[in-house]
């Protein structure tokens, strides 16, 4: 399966979007927390984990 990097990208917020509305369905913590702590760790751990696997993908792609 070929990913592009809308398509790809799009699978990481909407794992994001899951994520924190289990979070908040679930009324763990207050929504605020949730909002202004959560959210973006979550934004930013996966935009890192996004660009080292991509970046993996381009060098396993190259090697012959």
């Amino acid at each position: 399966m070929e990913f592009d990097l809308p398509r790809a990208a799009g699978l990481v917020a909407l794992l994001i979007a899951l994520g924190v509305g289990g979070l908040v369905g679930g009324g763990m913590m207050p929504l605020s927390t949730t909002l202004m702590m959560v959210l973006p760790s979550m934004v930013a751990f996966g935009a890192i984990v996004f660009v080292v696997g991509m970046k993996h993908g381009e060098f396993r792609a190259t090697r012959t």
